[in-house]
């Protein structure tokens, strides 16, 4: 009789061994997917601070509320919840504002190993005169490669506001060069990194609406001299829109 009580126990095991396998392949696929860019190692919530909450607010900028930015600080307040929170219930999420498992899962699956969104590259924002890499500006190389990739993804944020439909982006950044051949202003955001000229399946008035609730400070469209065959759209911290022909 006692032959048959270690069978229980035996199995008991081998369904905890393979319980752990299986948590341990997850756990192993969602950081590799990750790896080539960036994986937060813990949950981040209000007061939390660092590099880690950083990254988090380079990808949720694109969720501020209607006329507002987001800092990109590494400080973890208010703000920086309520854009959390706006990207969980975007994308169907619990929105606690919580930044855990299920939101990295969310943005591992929206960014390449660059860490660009999917579906935008440096390449479209690159220079507006046939693309010579991000140098050539008013600011630094780096510091003008980063603001593109901030610039992305609201740009991504905007796309999915729009429903998921394609944004051409017609000329990105731009060197002074290339700024000035195209008869650009001289203090453009082009210059900078943090602009992009849009056209695409959506009316030039509808970008540039939904483009207030996605941080963009400068948005320029129809109405605005020059800007009736696009919507400019760029990442300034100051809220200057002028598209008269849309209400704006």
């Amino acid at each position: 009789m006692s032959i048959t009580r270690p069978l229980p126990r035996l199995l008991a095991v081998l369904l905890l061994f393979a319980a752990t396998l299986t948590t341990s392949q997850v756990l192993a696929t969602t950081v590799a997917h990750a790896d080539g860019c960036y994986t937060w190692g813990r949950t981040l919530s209000q007061s939390a601070s660092g590099e880690d909450v950083r990254q988090l607010q380079i990808r949720v900028a694109g969720w501020p509320g209607y006329g507002a930015h987001l800092a990109i600080d590494g400080s973890f307040g208010p703000a920086t919840k309520a854009a959390v929170q706006r990207f969980q219930s975007a994308y169907g999420l619990v929105s606690d504002g919580i930044a855990g498992p299920a939101t990295y899962g969310k943005i591992y699956a929206l960014q390449d190993d660059d860490c660009t969104p999917i579906h935008f590259t440096y390449a479209e924002l690159d220079d507006g005169c046939g693309g010579s890499g991000f140098d050539g500006g008013t600011l630094s190389e780096a510091a003008t490669r980063a603001n593109a990739l901030r610039a992305m993804w609201q740009l991504e944020a905007l796309r999915h506001a729009l429903g998921d439909q394609p944004l051409n982006i017609s000329s990105g950044f731009r060197s002074i060069p290339c700024n000035r051949s195209v008869g650009g202003a001289s203090n453009s955001e082009h210059l900078t990194g943090r602009a992009a000229d849009l056209t695409g399946v959506h009316s030039f008035c509808t970008m540039a609406k939904e483009a207030r609730n996605h941080g963009f400070g400068g948005i320029f469209g129809p109405g605005y001299p020059d800007h009736n065959d696009h919507t400019h759209v760029d990442i300034r911290t100051t809220n200057t829109w002028s598209a008269p022909n849309c209400g704006i």
